[in-house]
């Protein structure tokens, strides 16, 4: 169906109100709870063919995922939904105050191709959630993936109500000349920039779920261990290609050596002696990022790793040291397998590099001393992050996923979803039996005596 098309017949049906109901919301998101649950296979098949990953990391990273925040939305919507009563001003006696949400309406989900099933269903179960009509686009880039997706909304829902548009910077380009009421996407700063400038022209709300360089911090006190072992996975989970990774390691130079060797020890025990030859490693999504990273990775000193395979576009869990922060490899978001490491000797060192730069989607810091941890998190703006663990923030509906400055703009996953999705209204409902003649001219000497009792 025509892009233009498509958005006007949405905006019609939209129209008619039927989102409007509750318990039509919670219908079409268990329609689509049990479609993703009967088309499992086939989703691990698409993302082993975009990216290599393994089913068992389909499940824990993008179906696993999608289905949790559907139970919980599911579970949740009627309390998201609901009025919320508020207090009201002695000023406005006798009146009932409360807010109600209401959805925007049509609203555009666009989605990246590391995490391409999760990273498009689960901003669009947000939007469902809220009572709107949405139109999915996947990413280009995980053609498969794109494709088990289309198939999937279309088996739930018409087109009116949910549609899926495949394609790449044409249908983008097309897709952002439309308005809408409301844009989520998710992907890099430079085309995060376009959206908000196409949205712009039509004053259309937006959300940016962008990326940075997230900085991963070991002080002397952290057990190191448990460190190695937790940033190993967050880094190399997906090759690298998460927005939310360990961009690079600020170590202490005390521990730096010991950190170095368990990361190797931890590297070999998840990816195995050779990573190339792992079935369940994965693979870089195209050739393009794959010299990328190489380029990245040229003229540094490997301490670990550093193999790549042009065949399979693969490149070993790698981590590089003596990282100048002029270096290439710091200048830009890796999105790849490859850790540079600096060292420091006392954190004020790490938050002012920090501070200097861009805010970070992510941070994450591993020590034992409250007095470091209160620094940071007083000290540094980020989206957000964990202590003494990567990446794990994300993956709850009880809290809200999003970046801040550079990173991005606006939270989702569970109620934050529900509230990015909506519009909330503020009412008063003011009563006849009584009626405060204070605001009404004449203005007179007592009427002020008293506008002054109320507001002050």
């Amino acid at each position: 169906m025509e892009i233009e098309r498509l958005v006007q017949e949405q905006k019609n049906w939209y129209a008619k109100g039927k989102t409007r109901s509750v318990s039509w919301r919670i219908g079409a998101l268990q329609t689509l709870k049990r479609a993703v649950l009967a088309h499992e296979k086939e989703i691990h098949e698409a993302l082993q063919q975009d990216l290599g990953k393994s089913s068992f990391e389909g499940y824990m990273c993008e179906t696993g995922m999608v289905l949790s925040e559907l139970s919980y939305m599911i579970s949740h919507l009627r309390r998201f939904a609901g009025e919320k009563r508020v207090p009201t001003p002695l000023a406005q006696f006798h009146a009932k105050s409360f807010t109600s949400p209401e959805p925007y309406g049509v609203v555009l989900v666009m989605s990246p191709w590391n995490y391409p099933f999760m990273l498009s269903l689960e901003p669009a179960i947000g939007a469902i959630a809220a009572g709107n009509c949405v139109i999915v686009k996947p990413s280009a880039y995980a053609p498969a993936t794109s494709a088990v997706i289309a198939k999937l909304i279309r088996s739930c829902f018409s087109p009116h109500f949910a549609a899926v548009v495949e394609g790449g910077r044409a249908e983008n380009t097309k897709l952002l000349e439309q308005r809408f009421d409301f844009i989520f996407f998710t992907g890099s700063v430079a085309v995060g920039k376009l959206v908000m400038k196409k949205a712009s022209e039509n004053l259309t709300p937006v959300c940016l779920e962008l990326g940075g360089k997230s900085p991963c911090i070991v002080d002397r006190t952290a057990n190191l261990k448990r460190a190695a072992q937790r940033i190993a996975f967050g880094k190399y989970l997906n090759l690298g290609q998460t927005c939310v990774a360990p961009d690079y390691l600020f170590v202490h130079e005390d521990v730096k050596d010991r950190l170095l060797d368990e990361i190797e020890k931890c590297i070999r025990k998840q990816f195995g002696e050779n990573p190339l030859d792992n079935p369940d490693y994965g693979k870089i999504v195209n050739e393009k990022h794959f010299r990328r990273i190489l380029g990245l990775m040229r003229e540094e000193k490997v301490r670990i790793g550093g193999a790549a395979k042009e065949s399979t576009l693969q490149i070993e869990p790698t981590v590089l040291v003596d990282v100048e922060p002029s270096s290439p490899v710091m200048q830009e978001e890796i999105f790849g397998p490859v850790l540079p490491v600096l060292t420091f000797r006392e954190i004020s060192e790490v938050i002012t590099y920090v501070n200097r730069h861009e805010k970070p989607l992510a941070l994450y810091l591993f020590t034992n001393s409250r007095k470091c941890e209160r620094q940071v998190l007083k000290s540094c703006s980020f989206g957000g992050g964990c202590i003494n663990d990567t990446i794990i923030h994300l993956a709850t509906s009880a809290m809200g996923f999003g970046g801040v400055g550079g990173s991005g703009m606006g939270s989702y996953h569970g109620k934050d979803s529900f509230e990015l999705f909506s519009h909330r209204r503020s009412i008063v409902k003011k009563y006849n039996w009584i009626d405060m003649p204070i605001r009404y001219q004449p203005y007179q000497e007592w009427k002020r005596l008293l506008l002054k009792l109320f507001l002050k």
